[in-house]
């Protein structure tokens, strides 16, 4: 109990301490949404479809290359750099068909919806259910309670959790593997599958698309099992399944540092303290050096995040045109070197200390759990 209470002394002197420096994070901005979109140039919200398909295009070439390359060389030297390079682009694959999902891809809907599901079923990613559960995302970013991706635990159901359970959450690399099983049922505290039509997390007329993409999703997972009868099961691990999680670990990682792991503590709201704008302000740009444009410029999420419809390749310009703007309330990225290996510590040092927020409040920040791994580390010295 003092524990707990000395840590939110902690987060409330760090409150005071921001105040006292002149620039409060989760003081009302004194710009509207409205005036950040006025600064953005008219073409940022063009979708060119000619465009957009170069880059499945090209993502796919590159995709089928390296995988032929890898096959015919057949090489243990060469094996682990085409792993890293082909997860590589199995994620910037994803990243194309997340634009579909939002409908910045085109201004299409059946391209959309045909493209995503080609792209998202290749890497065993359930487009509709995907798309649905990361719209509910960017429609309560920054809310303790009805955010959808990487949500802070309320410090009760925390708690509450089985000790092995807190460890595989804030224990690297386990984190970083955490999708698959995102996919199947959701973070702590919620239900639902992103799989099942009668899901939670959709609507009645919604089954039907989920139904669709689930079906996709299957006729993938039958090939990869028909290849591994043709081809053999280790071929197909080497070509398909380590690529997959090497993907895994990408979209792990980013979705993870868009939102946590920044230098100063940033707020999670809750009730009449949050709204869209507030919450889209808590994400964060980063730079990951030569992957920029191999994945698409997702490091490029703030603006993404407040406006979903602006296609990849113009987010650059936009974000540029809106800092005037958004002036304190943006956060320059740590300018990388070509691989961005300064994210890495982010990230570790975010999973270390970031573990819950308080029950109470409607402006909360991330409190560290003293005795998550001293408990570990005892039981392993009296094991």
């Amino acid at each position: 109990m003092v524990v707990a209470m000395d840590q939110r002394t902690n987060v409330n002197g760090d409150a005071r301490a921001r105040k006292e420096e002149g620039f409060d994070p989760s003081a009302q901005p004194p710009f509207k949404i409205g005036d950040i979109r006025a600064a953005i140039p008219k073409h940022c919200w063009v979708k060119s479809p000619l465009r957009s398909m170069s880059y499945v295009v090209r993502d796919i070439c590159a995709v089928a290359a390296l995988a032929i390359a890898a096959v015919y060389i057949d090489s243990w030297f060469l094996w682990p750099l085409y792993w890293v390079a082909q997860g590589t682009l199995f994620w910037a694959i994803f990243v194309l068909g997340h634009d579909c999902g939002h409908g910045s891809f085109s201004d299409i809907p059946l391209l959309n919806s045909v493209v995503g599901h080609i792209l998202h079923s290749f890497i065993l990613v359930p487009y509709h259910g995907w798309r649905l559960s990361h719209r509910t995302h960017h429609q309560n970013h920054g809310h303790v309670e009805n955010d959808e991706s990487w949500v802070p635990l309320p410090e009760k159901l925390y708690k509450n959790l089985p000790h092995s359970t807190r460890m595989l959450r804030y224990t690297v690399p386990l984190p970083m593997l955490a999708y698959p099983i995102y996919l199947w049922y959701r973070s702590p505290g919620k239900e639902g599958s992103h799989f099942n039509p009668y899901s939670g997390l959709f609507a009645p007329s919604e089954r039907k698309l989920i139904a669709t993409s689930t079906s996709c999703w299957s006729v993938m997972l039958a090939i990869l099992i028909y290849l591994s009868f043709l081809v053999g099961p280790v071929t197909v691990l080497k070509v398909y399944g380590v690529p997959y999680i090497i993907f895994v670990m990408w979209l792990d990682a980013v979705t993870y540092l868009h939102h946590h792991g920044h230098d100063e503590k940033l707020p999670w709201y809750r009730g009449k303290e949050w709204s869209y704008l507030r919450g889209g302000l808590t994400t964060i740009d980063r730079d990951y050096g030569i992957f920029n444009n191999i994945h698409h410029d997702i490091g490029t999420h703030v603006i993404h995040h407040l406006f979903p419809q602006i296609p990849h390749y113009h987010l650059v310009d936009a974000t540029k045109a809106a800092k005037h703007v958004l002036g304190r309330y943006y956060r320059e990225p740590k300018t990388s070197g070509a691989i961005p290996i300064h994210l890495v510590e982010s990230l570790v040092a975010s999973i270390k200390k970031d573990h819950y927020v308080s029950d109470t409040g409607d402006i909360v920040f991330y409190e560290t759990d003293p005795d998550l791994y001293v408990y570990a580390s005892v039981k392993s010295k009296i094991n």
